[in-house]
């Protein structure tokens, strides 16, 4: 008993007249029949009477039909369903990012994914760069949101932006009055910043920007959270260099500087391992980072 006789009966049952049916099918009349006494030898019962003038279901018609129906039903269910799977539009997505993307980068991804592809169940994780890497080499992360990555042979990365960079002082800084700096400017400064073997990216080219103006590097206080950082530099222990997204964080006694220099600027990147690029789950969080991040070229 295969799907084609089952619709072919259901068309039949449902019109209670061959030629109708057939015309509905877009078939002739006789292969039609002739189907339907193959599925009536198949069944071991008759189906229909016929006469020549009606067309009548018998009980055993009847109770194939209710059967037929759920049957049919169900498969259009399932290869819908496997056309989604086939086409990413239903699957798990682990997608990992940065807990400085969390605010202004991963809310519109995030947004987007369920408004277009809502049967795609999202698994997010808030790691640091480095931890994205180690987690996409083992298969236990498909996509990552990342800071100055620089992932080993087998990771791809691919900008997506880059991101100002500003210095947060406390209010009553003698620089807090300023529209703008430049880095030069922070010599004698002290700094709060990640640790280096937490956030080794971001803390390695903060720290090569401020020394390439000339600017000691000089940590008076570390901190794992950016809202952390920040408020201790509201609190007077120093200042920061952060990622222009940070002003979401409007914390009493803090202000924002904007930073003169052209290289002062972070790169948020997207990374995946190349041998799952063609994966469609993968392919979508691309198209979809691109659509709400990229300021640059898409590759």
């Amino acid at each position: 008993m295969n799907l084609r006789r089952l619709e072919l009966f259901v068309a039949v049952a449902e019109e209670l007249h061959f030629n109708r049916a057939a015309e509905k099918l877009h078939m002739a009349q006789p292969p039609l029949s002739q189907q339907i006494r193959k599925l009536e030898e198949e069944c071991r019962t008759q189906l229909f009477v016929r006469d020549s003038r009606n067309v009548r279901l018998t009980s055993g018609g009847e109770l194939l039909l209710r059967h037929a129906r759920t049957i049919l039903a169900q498969h259009a269910v399932l290869t819908s369903a496997m056309r989604q799977a086939r086409d990413g539009e239903l699957g798990r997505l682990r997608l990992g990012f940065v807990s400085s993307a969390a605010i202004a980068a991963v809310p519109p991804v995030v947004r987007q994914l369920r408004l277009q592809w809502p049967g795609i169940e999202l698994e997010l994780s808030e790691e640091t760069t480095d931890a994205q890497i180690n987690l996409l080499s083992s298969g236990a992360l498909d996509v990552g949101i990342a800071r100055e990555a620089h992932p080993p042979l087998g990771i791809e990365s691919t900008l997506l932006r880059n991101e100002p960079l500003v210095v947060a002082v406390s209010t009553d800084h003698y620089l807090a009055g300023r529209k703008s700096i430049c880095l030069q400017e922070l010599k004698g400064e002290s700094f709060i910043a990640f640790p280096r073997g937490r956030v080794s990216g971001l803390f390695d080219h903060i720290s090569a920007l401020v020394r390439a103006a000339g600017v000691n590097f000089d940590i008076t206080q570390e901190a794992v959270q950016f809202p952390t950082i920040l408020g201790l530099v509201a609190g007077h222990l120093g200042i920061a260099v952060v990622p222009e997204s940070m002003r979401a964080f409007a914390i009493p006694g803090l202000v924002y500087l904007p930073l003169e220099d052209e290289s002062a600027f972070s790169r948020l990147s997207l990374m995946y391992r190349t041998d799952m690029a063609s994966s469609p789950l993968v392919a979508k969080a691309r198209a979809v980072c691109w659509a709400t991040l990229a300021v640059a070229e898409a590759p």
